[in-house]
């Protein structure tokens, strides 16, 4: 069976959940084969969770090289021209789509990006949610080993387990210009869950008013264990940080139960978080959007919801 490649998201000796989902859908089309690029050391802690979830080849390829993104680009085109692959897998972040960019230009191969599934017929084929959702489009990439970017959260994890066979690869020298990472600083996010990880996630938009009064919004999600996101209207007026906007210009988010509030439920919007298993919204207004997906809905003033839903959580976890 033709390998499929899948570039391994991972952040701090963690492999992304996103991962997992490439190796998923990996499997329909082909043999997953997970790619390890970064700094000497990185692919001992990760092995082990690759073939958890069905990698059946894992290609390392450490390197000290900093120059931005290019290292992840060069090991990909290679193994492109000596695996030759059916597809390459990357997930449809900010980096990753930027990386696909690149590596369909040099391997002249066809880019679906943003895809929420994809298939085997003859040829690889995607599919499309757009405008928010309200269509759904497929496409079907005409040249050999195409390379998929995949939204965040549209696959169900399949745990498989595969072989997990180490293969080192080089990386190969840095060629031309090129950018020098000179010094890295994560964002400080505290014990909250990443974003685009968190299987619960509470939301605020504008109907929160303020920064200050934000702080309901994170009440809420501490007593969950759960990540904050914002809508773009939030964010906008300055209520939270842009990392955690949600929607269409910010983060796809695919969590268990996402609680929105004060939020009106904008195509924009919607279209980052309508996948989520189970939907609650509260909002004053009973004509809101969000309540058309909504699985659970309250009319009512987020200021005296939030903290009753939070001291009935309190008393369950008594």
């Amino acid at each position: 069976m033709a390998e499929v490649l899948v570039l391994v998201d991972h952040v701090e000796g963690e492999v992304r959940k996103s991962t997992f989902e490439l190796l998923t859908a990996a499997r329909a089309l082909g043999e997953p084969s997970a790619v390890v690029v970064g700094a000497p050391g990185t692919a001992q802690g990760l092995s082990s969770a690759l073939a958890a979830n069905g990698a059946e080849k894992i290609y390392v390829a450490e390197t000290d090289r900093t120059d931005f993104l290019s290292p992840q680009v060069d090991v990909l085109a290679a193994l492109v021209e000596s695996a030759s692959p059916v597809a390459v897998l990357i997930n449809a972040s900010a980096d990753g789509k930027e990386i696909a960019g690149r590596l369909a230009v040099r391997t002249d191969s066809a880019w679906l990006n943003d895809v929420v599934a994809v298939s085997a017929n003859g040829r690889v084929g995607a599919t499309h949610s757009v405008f928010g959702g309200a269509y759904i489009a497929q496409a079907e990439a005409k040249t050999e080993h195409p390379v998929v970017t995949v939204r965040a959260g549209a696959i169900d994890v399949e745990a498989v387990a595969g072989a997990g066979t180490e293969e080192r690869v080089e990386v190969p020298a840095a060629a031309g210009r090129g950018a020098t990472v000179q010094s890295t600083e994560p964002i400080t996010g505290g014990d909250r869950p990443e974003l685009t990880e968190a299987s619960v996630v509470v939301s605020g938009g504008r109907g929160v008013g303020s920064a200050d009064d934000f702080s309901i919004i994170e009440g809420l999600a501490d007593s969950l264990g759960a990540a904050v996101g914002a809508s773009r209207a939030a964010v906008d007026s300055g209520f939270y940080p842009h990392q955690f906007q949600v929607g269409q210009t910010g983060k796809t988010v695919s969590p268990q139960l996402y609680i929105a509030l004060g939020i009106s439920g904008a195509i924009q919007h919607r279209a980052g978080m309508q996948t989520s298993k189970t939907i609650i919204a509260v909002n004053k207004d009973a004509e809101a959007p969000i309540f058309e997906i909504a699985d659970f809905g309250v009319v009512g003033d987020l200021f005296q919801v939030a903290p009753q839903l939070k001291e009935e959580i309190a008393k369950r976890k008594g």
